[in-house]
C-alpha cells in the first residue's frame, strides 16, 4: 500500500478504536446510573439526626439505592404530598397527618406502621434559673415561649394540649413565639430569642446550649407516635417497602434509641 493511502487508513482505524473504547467506558456508566433506585423520604424534622446516621448503614447493604430526605413540619409535608410533590415514604410526628392521607387513599395498603414514640420537654438556656415546671412559665421574668406553629407542627399541637390541660394556656398565649418546625424552637432557645420552648426530648440530645426544665406527663397530651407508610404514588414501592423494613430492624432501632426515641414495636 502506498504511503499516501496508508496514513488515511491508519487514521480511520485509530478513530474507530477510540470510539469503541469510549463506548466501553460510557455504556457501563449508563448501566450503573440506570440501576440506581432513588427513594425520597418525607419525614418529621425531629428525625433528622437519626435518619442521617441510618443512611450510610442502609447503603452499605443496598448501594444501588439513593436515599434523599425531605425534612420539615409534618403538616407542611402533608400539604406537599397532597399537592402532588414526589415522595416514596412518609414519616409523620403525629397520627393526624397520616390518618388524613390514609382516608384519602394516599397510602399503599398494608404498609402503615408505628415506627417510634417520643416525649415532650420544656427547655431553657443552660444558664437560665427559676424555670422548673410548666407553671413557672407564668412568671413575669419569662417573656417569650417558643412553640411549633400548632396548625402544622405536631410538637406545637402537643404543647397547646399540655397548657390547656394545666389550665395555663390563656395566661401564656401572649408570650408565644411560633416556629415552623421543632428544630426552629430549639434554635430560638439556644440563641436566647426565647426564654423557654417546648421540643421533643430527642431534640435536647443534640444541644449543649439548653437544659431540660421539665418533661410533660403523657397524660397531658395525645400519644406522641411517629407513623410510617409507603405512599401509593411511589415510583419504587418495592424498594420503599425494603427501606421501611430496615427502619424497623434491630440495627435501625439501636440508632433511634441512641437519640432518645422509644421504639414503638
Amino acid at each position: 500500500m502506498k504511503r499516501s493511502r496508508l496514513l488515511p487508513f491508519l487514521g480511520t482505524v485509530l478513530t474507530g478504536l477510540t470510539i469503541v473504547l469510549a463506548l466501553g467506558l460510557i455504556i457501563p456508566t449508563l448501566a450503573t446510573a440506570q440501576s440506581q433506585t432513588p427513594l425520597l423520604i418525607s419525614a418529621a424534622a425531629s428525625l433528622k439526626d437519626s435518619l442521617e446516621e441510618i443512611k450510610p448503614l442502609y447503603q452499605k447493604s443496598k448501594p444501588n439505592v439513593t436515599l434523599t430526605y425531605n425534612l420539615g413540619a409534618s403538616g407542611a409535608l402533608l400539604q406537599q404530598i397532597q399537592n402532588g410533590a414526589p415522595a416514596d415514604i412518609f414519616i409523620s410526628a403525629a397520627k393526624q397527618q397520616m390518618d388524613t392521607l390514609e382516608k384519602s387513599g394516599g397510602l399503599l395498603p398494608g404498609t402503615r406502621d408505628d415506627l417510634v414514640k417520643n416525649r415532650l420537654a420544656l427547655i431553657v438556656p443552660t444558664n437560665s434559673q427559676g424555670v422548673t415546671s410548666f407553671s413557672s412559665l407564668q412568671n413575669s421574668t419569662i417573656k417569650r415561649v417558643a412553640i411549633g406553629e400548632p396548625r402544622s407542627v405536631p410538637a406545637g399541637q402537643y404543647a397547646v394540649q399540655v397548657f390547656q390541660t394545666l389550665k395555663i394556656y390563656d395566661a401564656l398565649k401572649p408570650k408565644f413565639v411560633y416556629a415552623n418546625n421543632v428544630r426552629q424552637v430549639l434554635a430560638a432557645v439556644e440563641s436566647g430569642n426565647a426564654d423557654a420552648g417546648l421540643v421533643y426530648i430527642t431534640d435536647t440530645k443534640i444541644s449543649n446550649k439548653v437544659k431540660v426544665a421539665a418533661i410533660a406527663s403523657e397524660t397531658y397530651h395525645s400519644p406522641i407516635v411517629y407513623p410510617i407508610a409507603v405512599l401509593k404514588s411511589s415510583k419504587n414501592p418495592q424498594a420503599a417497602k425494603e427501606f421501611v423494613r430496615f427502619l424497623e430492624s434491630n440495627q435501625a432501632k439501636s440508632v433511634f434509641r441512641k437519640y432518645g426515641f422509644i421504639v414503638a414495636n
